[in-house]
């Protein structure tokens, strides 16, 4: 069989690239490391809990818009799968007493907002206002390759308010906007967690592009839970490719690009076994393609340019935990953010982060149980040199500071404990295969909003990149947005 396109890896970007090109007739071949499909949206089953690897605030599976990308993605390859709408987005427990949900119906939020902030009223309307507009633009297009001059002519004068529009935030972040309308520091504080709980930075350094896609799809599409669990999604996704007459192959490591006189043209295995195709997508991060799947000396300006522009984001230290019900106070919501104090907001262990999908779908876990999943920033330095005694010993110090403060939201939670899995930057970057466990790249510095963020192309031909290393960046709607916008770029290459 003669491969249009090998795919590296099957995080949500890869399968979308894969499942959007079988759906074109081309032949694809995904090659996944592990033993299932999903990445950082896979899961695992532990003596009766099916735990999500990574976060569970879902956003893409709506059924209106154009935004809903996961919904669409799945329905290209003839696949569904049902969803558990979320009442509320996240449960905020912040400094001074800032206790607050973040409701889906709009106009509750701002309600619940401005209840703590009489005096910014009108900034705080007309900044999540902004944010709508935005996402109006982006509702309007059909999300495709920017790469693309044809695509981006025939949407430019199908839409030419709403590209305009876009073009207008392109180089913009969302704290230059919120400080033209908001002066309370407190509430700015507020307004860079909510971007730092998805794309790790603060407002001043979150695209504007991005944050109004998150802040208004939450109460458009909303946040939905995937019945059986986050890797249903990976799972539905294999299932539509292999039924449009693609391939994955499992336990398939890859270890080098190939490249005939500066072209890819293949990938090497661990194993030796040698794959050749016409197009070759890397779903790793850009450390990983680079500097461990390319020589790294051979590394093309632009990408040692884009390394001056971002670094790797922290990993995660994660407590997958199975509680009692009793655990939970009724009416507990499904996602939670824990912050004591503002200044230790990007720290290490500042900012826990907690799902407990449970509450929408009891089936995860044994009958009276439920699942918490609690995770924090780490670096891989802090985990690195130990002998496996000074790792368990580490492990098991960190998982208790966590479990103590999360006793402020969920008291009684030590004694309700049932089962408890922690899991470090070290074992992300081996389950994960991303380089020193990061969750994505991260700005250096303030940049102009997303114009500095690579499309799907990269200086060596026939290679490009899918996920949260290219436009628009991290997050399971934002890579499945890659996979589309890759997709269609080498339908095009490939004359499809």
């Amino acid at each position: 069989m003669t491969i249009d396109a090998i795919v590296i890896g099957s995080g949500i970007g890869g399968l979308v690239t894969a499942t959007q090109l079988a759906a074109k007739g081309a032949k694809v071949l995904v090659l996944e490391r592990y033993s299932i499909p999903g990445g950082s949206a896979g899961y695992f089953e532990r003596q009766g809990y099916r735990f999500d690897v990574g976060a569970s605030m879902i956003f893409g599976l709506g059924e209106n818009g154009t935004t809903n990308l996961l919904t669409r993605a799945l329905s290209a390859v003839n696949v569904s799968q049902e969803a558990i709408a979320d009442p509320v987005q996240i449960h905020y427990h912040l400094p001074q007493g800032l206790d607050l949900k973040v409701d889906r119906v709009y106009e509750k939020f701002l309600q619940n907002l401005t209840a703590h902030f009489r005096h910014e009223e009108r900034g705080i309307r007309r900044f999540y206002d902004e944010c709508q507009k935005v996402f109006k633009c982006l509702n309007n297009i059909d999300l495709l390759s920017l790469e693309e001059p044809r695509y981006l002519l025939r949407v430019f004068f199908q839409h030419p308010l709403a590209c305009l529009g876009l073009v207008k935030y392109l180089p913009q972040n969302a704290g230059d906007i919120a400080r033209r309308y908001i002066k309370d520091p407190q509430l700015l504080k507020f307004i860079d967690m909510e971007c730092y709980c998805w794309s790790v930075v603060p407002a001043d350094m979150t695209p504007m592009i991005n944050a109004g896609m998150v802040f208004s799809d939450r109460h458009y599409g909303g946040v939905n839970y995937p019945k059986g669990g986050v890797g249903q999604i990976a799972q539905k996704l294999v299932e539509g490719l292999e039924k449009a007459g693609g391939q994955i192959h499992y336990q398939a490591r890859v270890t080098k690009i190939l490249t005939e006189q500066g072209r890819a043209v293949g990938v090497q295995l661990a194993n030796g076994k040698v794959y050749r195709g016409k197009r070759i997508v890397s779903n790793a991060t850009r450390w990983d393609t680079f500097q461990q799947l390319l020589p790294a000396e051979q590394m093309p300006h632009n990408e040692k340019k884009w390394q001056q522009n971002y670094q790797k984001s922290p990993s995660f230290l994660s407590l997958h935990m199975g509680v009692k019900q009793s655990v939970l106070p009724e009416g507990t919501e499904c996602h939670h953010i824990l912050l004591e104090e503002w200044e230790k907001m990007m720290a290490v262990e500042g900012t826990i982060f907690v799902s407990i999908p449970t509450l929408l779908d009891p089936d995860l876990a044994p009958s009276g149980y439920h699942i918490i999943h609690a995770f924090t920033p780490h670096w891989i330095d802090d985990w690195q040199g130990l002998s496996q005694t000074e790792y368990e010993a580490r492990k098991e110090k960190a998982a208790w500071r966590i479990i103590d403060r999360l006793e402020q939201i969920f008291p009684g939670l030590d004694a309700g404990l049932d089962y408890l899995e922690v899991g470090t930057p070290r074992t992300h970057r081996r389950f994960l295969g991303r380089e020193d466990g990061t969750y994505g790249p991260i700005p250096r510095r303030k940049l102009r909003g997303l114009l500095k963020m690579p499309f799907n192309r990269t200086a060596i031909p026939g290679l490009y990149c899918v996920g949260d290393s290219t436009f628009p960046g991290q997050g399971l709607n934002a890579v499945a947005f890659s996979g589309f916008a890759c997709a269609h770029r080498i339908a095009v290459d490939l004359g499809f």
